[in-house]
């Protein structure tokens, strides 16, 4: 056997608070021997499985799969989060070693033919086996997991698989670093108080820490993080300006530089249907979506299109109202997509009498953060205790313990909610830890989930209270509501924890937890003004709630169009140049010219270096879900309904993968439901409409 290095202890020993890893006690130099060191040990594991002379039984041989690589776990675990969330050069150079080299380790275990015939018995065999459902679960996903792994291919087969997995693994860490330099390379710093006209103190506030941060003391930067750029397109008087930050936003990863994604993409989407044809699938979207609800692309594409027409139509009366607007002030230019946000600001504004600006005070993240906590307690029974002075990977990151009505610790949870030049763009959950039963082998029965949300709001200026917009508070409520997927998780096996669901199922929780921001109570307790602590007026609460689905057809036709283009991509047997497909689908769908995708392929990280490949549309797969969820509440009268309650955290929020998707959501609502409520919810839809329609 070969020699292991030593590993970091800290690395593997978690020893913080209730086994919070000690990030104090790391270092970037750490990583690079534990991974070599964790590999090896992860190796013997499995060979020692695969050669197993005893005939193969779910224990030794699912059960055992399901317990090794913990060191490996571990270490991944903290690389990836530092990789996401507090990156520097050390560990970017790392990443692109590590990401081909884990590709490697795992196409050999998936290609372990011992192993594979160990499984592949137990499978054939598994009527006879006095299963549970869950046990039933975790062996199908082993044993498809090795069959998509390239188990059943010859060997010249598997190892160009092998190849084509590792090539995929570099090219999509490129991808993702390509778009976090493009971010961090850009800014648009101005001092002239003529370059600010519009701009609300809270953005001023937010611009002049991202400047102070690259060292433009006194000045304001506009940069590419969108807790900034996005409230910056709304509110700017200075259409220059506007057009100049829009189009460095829009051309993250096209820039002809060292940083541009085109080329990439090609050789992404090349390999990936050259996986799929290895592994027998008609293209890449097709296999993709074989173990998931919608199953089929016809069925991805039928939502996809039946959503676009509504939404196509309803963004065409927006843009009227804003080249109405526009002539009105006087000026002559068409609609642009700089101007959209800006103009339905004003809109908004107008129709509803207030803006996002006279929102702003009432929505502190401090504030927010509570009514999270508040509705999970409502709904769930459990509550969180902030636990000051415990170290986390970074400054900023605040750790709570969840305990529940007992006070029984049920998991720990980290929120790490600034922008910074060291974190990639978006909001994420994911786990240091998830939930299982199983024993291990330091003796302890099962583990605790050790889970956390990344967010990228603007930071405030020292002594201001940090504000958030709608649209922020959406996605603090969004991310908990994943990070309660983890941490409501109830299984006995670790592959089929929390978030280990199908991708089209696994936005449920999260946005079906969003309802509850808006929920009258909740504002009304929670939504005050950070100066006086007066609560929301009346009259500002009820514009804001009959304001929800205002923008539905631009916000629609943003999140459709990538979607779209998504599964274009991944449907075709070649792509030979992706921006030209891009601009194909969209001339097709009749994009309006005032509006871009929401991401644009070449910055399109959830495809390209995020595992949403072939599964954006899975956002409103699962909104399907949501809405007719949250009608469930509704139909009782009562937003935090107890028995309602209880079956959401049973069948949906606990069960995990342990269950089929679809029985865990019938458990739950007693049907499957159509899109009508989605379509309604999002405003493109009246119920009489629909009811009223052939479709």
């Amino acid at each position: 056997m070969p020699s292991t290095p030593e590993i970091n202890p800290a690395l593997v020993n978690w020893n913080g608070l209730h086994g919070l890893p000690r990030f104090d006690a790391l270092n970037d130099g750490d990583f690079a021997p534990a991974f070599d060191a964790a590999l090896v040990l992860h190796e013997r594991e499995i060979d020692a499985i695969a050669d197993n002379p005893d005939a193969p039984t779910f224990d030794n041989t699912v059960v055992a799969l399901e317990l090794a690589g913990d060191e490996l776990s571990r270490v991944s675990s903290l690389f990836w989060n530092r990789a996401g969330a507090h990156t520097n050069d050390t560990i970017q150079a790392l990443e692109r070693d590590i990401s081909p080299k884990m590709s490697r380790h795992y196409s050999k275990i998936g290609m372990n033919a011992a192993l594979f015939k160990r499984i592949d018995t137990l499978w054939e065999g598994r009527d006879s086996l006095g299963l549970t459902l869950e046990q039933t679960r975790v062996l199908e996903r082993h044993w498809k997991g090795f069959v998509k792994s390239g188990a059943k291919l010859e060997k010249a087969e598997q190892e160009k698989l092998a190849g084509i997995n590792e090539q995929l693994a570099g090219l999509g860490t490129q991808f993702g670093q390509n778009v976090l330099a493009d971010e961090k390379g850009w800014a648009l710093v101005l001092s002239d108080e003529t370059d600010l006209a519009g701009i609300p103190e809270f953005l001023k506030d937010a611009m002049a820490a991202a400047a102070r941060e690259r060292g433009d003391d006194g000045k304001f930067a506009v940069t590419l993080s969108r807790s900034i750029i996005e409230p910056f397109l709304t509110f700017s008087e200075r259409r220059d300006l506007r057009e100049q930050a829009f189009k460095a936003w829009v051309a993250r990863g096209e820039n002809d530089g060292p940083s541009d994604n085109r080329g990439i993409i090609a050789k992404l989407l090349s390999l990936r249907q050259e996986m799929a044809a290895l592994l027998g699938y008609g293209n890449f979207a097709e296999l993709k979506l074989d173990n998931t609800m919608a199953k089929t692309p016809e069925a991805v594409n039928d939502l996809l299109k039946q959503v676009w027409a509504k939404a196509v139509k309803r963004a065409g009366e927006e843009e009227a109202d804003i080249a109405s607007l526009i002539a009105e002030e006087g000026k002559n230019h068409e609609v642009m997509p700089w101007d959209w946000r800006h103009y339905s600001e004003k809109i908004r504004a107008r129709k509803f009498n207030f803006s996002e600006a006279e929102l702003k005070p009432y929505l502190q993240i401090e504030k927010i953060i509570d009514a999270c906590f508040d509705v999970a307690g409502r709904l769930f029974g459990i509550h969180a205790v902030e636990k000051k002075g415990i170290a986390a990977y970074h400054p900023d990151v605040r750790v709570f313990e969840i305990r529940d009505r007992e006070d029984r610790l049920v998991a720990l949870f980290l929120g790490d909610y600034f922008a910074r030049g060291s974190k990639r763009s978006g909001a994420w959950m994911s786990s240091f830890q998830s939930q299982h039963k199983l024993p291990m082998k330091n003796g302890a029965s099962g583990e605790l989930p050790i889970i956390y949300n990344v967010c990228n709001f603007a930071k405030p200026a020292e002594g201001k209270p940090a504000l958030l917009s709608l649209d922020d508070a959406r996605t603090l409520f969004h991310e908990f509501g994943h990070a309660l997927h983890g941490m409501l998780s109830n299984v006995t096996y670790p592959s089929v924890s929390g978030t280990g669901v199908s991708r089209d199922f696994v936005e449920l929780p999260s946005q079906l937890y969003e309802h509850w921001l808006t929920v009258p109570e909740i504002l009304k307790q929670y939504a005050v003004h950070f100066e006086t602590g007066e609560p929301m007026p009346e009259a500002l609460l009820d514009k804001v709630l009959a304001a929800r689905s205002f923008n539905a057809g631009f916000n629609t036709v943003e999140f459709t169009s990538s979607a779209l283009v998504d599964m274009a991509f991944h449907t075709r047997e070649t792509v030979e140049d992706p921006m030209a497909v891009q601009g194909e689908v969209l001339a097709e769908l009749g994009m309006p010219k005032s509006m871009v995708m929401r991401h644009a392929s070449p910055h399109f990280q959830h495809i390209f270096s995020g595992g949403y490949s072939a599964g954006y549309y899975s956002y409103m797969w699962s909104e399907v879900l949501d809405a007719d969820a949250f009608s469930a509440f509704e139909e009782t009268g009562d937003a935090f309904n107890g028995d309602v309650a209880s079956k959401l955290r049973e069948h949906i929020y606990s069960s995990g993968g342990s269950v089929d998707p679809e029985d865990a959501y019938r458990a739950f609502r007693g049907k499957l439901p159509s899109p009508d409520a989605m379509l309604v919810k999002r405003g493109l839809a009246t119920f009489e409409e629909l009811s009223g329609s052939d479709g």
